[in-house]
């Protein structure tokens, strides 16, 4: 069930309205109920996965905790971690990278003229397994370092593994933090009931408006890269940042969104990425719930930046990597989260001979120029590495970024070729609107302006007009589909 369906926008009020309905006592039962047909409409058998992992990470929680109280040894706490972890990363595995890992070892062996292994089986993807079991796994390192009290409650910790407005996309949500959450008195308030509705307005904006109509044109060019060449690819690569961007944000706005309708605060996962001065500042605002995961679970636990400069250099580039790979069991989700972290480490070490540079020719280095030089230089490291995330394979990622750098063709954006991509005259100028919109929505949260608390704050003549227009512009402007055929987030496929 899409967010941007209209089974949902008929699940979503009647959830809401039976979950303040029901006694207090039993609203996380209702949830739970609702969450878990929330994700068996994409296919009911793979509720068994998602009770699998909860099962899991529930039972060495209490042996977890079990060993704290009896006062058995680190070893057996350390065992219980890694039953956990192993026993969830093999069923990612399984469906993930079995097929990928297979047909790498089939390419060695034939190099090798060695006979090939069996064929990977044909199994679906389930959708947001990587999320959810990433989100379980955080609740067992937690219990683990005593950051939360274990939850005996099976059902409350299902719900925290299940939730629905999170569910398939993110953000992954933390114990401390949504689990603490579920069971509370949260009578209905008015004040988040309108702000959550808000955030999801601006969510939807972002995906079927603006995400939604680049897609049109992204598809059509990276659909045919035999037919296209130079400038065509460069602006398919330039949208496709603002896409992905959209598209994620989206879903993570109408998700934070929903759940505070309910009550419920969900972290903030995307924070102005593209007004970031490096690409170590990108990562701090880009996807945070997966950052900060891999932060705290992988990266510290490898010693972090406390074991001396080259080990903080190798444990960055092992982060990007494996993030690359959760993406994607693909070679092109690996270079693009290796150029990620190569960027950062290549960054850090040119550092003390920028500043000499900048100090040289006495550059004011907080000068808006030299801020703006540095936000399109990163966004151009950003964007290239994007073309990897979106090609089909390497090679025709090596084929467009040769195109752009040998094919010159500035022509295209003034006879109206691009018109051709997809989207008519009119459908771009409309886009560019879009995009100033979100240009300059960014731009003041950037500066710490909160439009959200600006609008709630003006008489009621002023603000439901601007509630009505961005209702109808985004039900006349977006990009429904034939038939209002929803179009999928494209993260759903991590």
């Amino acid at each position: 069930m899409l967010f941007n369906s209209i089974s949902f926008i008929v699940f979503f009020p009647i959830v809401v309205f039976l979950y303040f309905l029901v006694p207090k006592k039993i609203r996380y039962l209702w949830l739970l109920a609702a969450s878990y047909f929330f994700y068996m409409c994409w296919n009911a058998k793979y509720a068994v996965l998602l009770l699998y992992s909860t099962a899991i990470t529930y039972l060495s929680g209490l042996l977890i905790d079990r060993c704290d109280k009896k006062g058995h040894s680190e070893k057996r706490k350390k065992l219980y971690v890694a039953m956990s972890f192993v026993m969830n990363l093999s069923l990612l595995f399984l469906f993930k990278y079995f097929n990928f890992a297979v047909d790498n070892i089939n390419f060695i062996l034939a190099k090798c003229n060695i006979e090939v292994i069996t064929p990977g089986f044909d199994l679906l993807l389930p959708v947001g397994i990587s999320f959810y079991i990433f989100q379980a796994l955080s609740y067992t390192m937690d219990v683990y370092r005593k950051e939360i009290y274990v939850e005996r409650n099976f059902f409350k910790y299902a719900l925290f593994v299940s939730f629905f407005p999170q569910l398939v996309a993110g953000p992954i949500e933390r114990s401390k933090n949504l689990l603490r959450q579920i069971g509370r008195d949260l009578p209905f308030c008015y004040e988040n009931f309108r702000r959550g509705l808000l955030i999801m307005l601006w969510g939807y904006f972002q995906k079927i408006v603006i995400a939604d109509r680049i897609g049109l044109l992204v598809d059509t060019v990276y659909g045919n890269v035999d037919k296209y060449q130079g400038g065509y690819f460069l602006l398919a690569s330039v949208l496709f940042a603002v896409q992905i961007y959209c598209d994620f944000s989206g879903y993570s706005l109408i998700a934070v969104g929903a759940a505070k309708v309910m009550g419920f605060e969900l972290m903030e996962n995307f924070d102005c990425p593209y007004f970031a001065k490096s690409v170590a500042e990108f990562w701090r605002r880009w996807h945070i719930s997966l950052t900060s995961w891999f932060r705290d679970y992988l990266y510290i636990p490898l010693g972090g930046n406390r074991k001396g400069t080259f080990r903080k250099y190798l444990n960055i580039m092992i982060v990007f990597l494996v993030s690359g790979l959760w993406h994607g069991a693909q070679w092109t989700y690996v270079i693009w989260g290796g150029l990620n972290g190569l960027f950062q480490v290549v960054g850090s070490l040119l550092m003390p001979a920028r500043k000499k540079v900048a100090k040289f020719f006495h550059v004011k280095e907080n000068s808006f120029c030299h801020r703006l030089m540095k936000t399109f230089v990163t966004f151009v490291l950003v964007d290239f590495t994007w073309i990897f995330f979106r090609a089909g394979s390497v090679r025709e990622a090596l084929h467009m970024i040769k195109s752009i750098c040998t094919v010159f063709n500035p022509w295209i954006f003034f006879d109206q070729s691009i018109y051709q991509l997809g989207l008519s005259q009119k459908q771009f100028l409309l886009l560019i609107f879009c995009l100033l919109v979100l240009l300059v929505a960014d731009w003041l949260k950037f500066k710490n302006i909160n439009i959200l608390d600006k609008l709630l704050k003006q008489d009621i003549w002023y603000r439901w007009p601007i509630y009505i227009v961005g209702i109808l512009f985004v039900l006349v402007f977006g990009i429904w589909g034939n038939a209002y055929d929803a179009q999928a987030f494209v993260y759903f496929q991590f």
